[in-house]
């Protein structure tokens, strides 16, 4: 599970972005977004000059909340994959690691089958990728807890003479 307080650095965010990349050409998406469960977006592939990408981060969020709450209603821990398909364009949204929302939107020049797919096979490096940023920002955590605050070692003495 990932926690809310990732710390992601420049070559984690590359790798993430080359694996959204490669998604989107072998998915023949139109745009890849992801998206935390906060509905902050953390990448974007594609066309998105015409999307308002804060409101769709927000309403992804938002989607998979609510679905959330079905699921629970149904006995279910929660939803993993969703699906709308509309007249001109389609949007597959999918959890990775229970915590990032990716969301491929596509239209008549691919298929549902082949966006499965890829998303299937990308999610599982993208997972990996998430994990090891959740483990690093743990072993930070950690190491930060341990290290004494320099505060820490200040008396009331010392605070009036700094400022006696």
């Amino acid at each position: 599970m990932l926690n809310f307080d990732l710390v992601m650095h420049e070559g984690e965010f590359r790798k993430i972005n080359d694996e959204l990349k490669k998604l989107y050409e072998l998915s023949n998406a139109k745009v890849l977004f992801l998206v935390d469960k906060n509905g902050q977006l953390i990448d974007s592939v594609g066309d998105t000059h015409d999307i308002d990408t804060t409101a769709l981060a927000s309403l992804t969020a938002g989607n998979i909340a609510a679905t959330g709450g079905i699921a629970q209603l149904l006995g279910e821990r929660e939803f993993t994959i969703l699906f709308h398909e509309g007249e001109k364009d389609n949007i597959h949204i999918s959890l990775i690691g229970q915590r990032i929302i990716l969301a491929v939107i596509f239209d008549q020049k691919s298929s549902l089958g082949l966006v499965r797919l890829r998303v299937k096979r990308a999610t599982e490096r993208l997972t990996r990728i998430f994990e090891d940023i959740a483990k690093k920002s743990e072993e930070a955590r950690n190491d930060e807890s341990t290290d004494a605050s320099p505060l820490a070692e200040l008396t009331d003495e010392d605070i009036d003479r700094l400022f006696g």
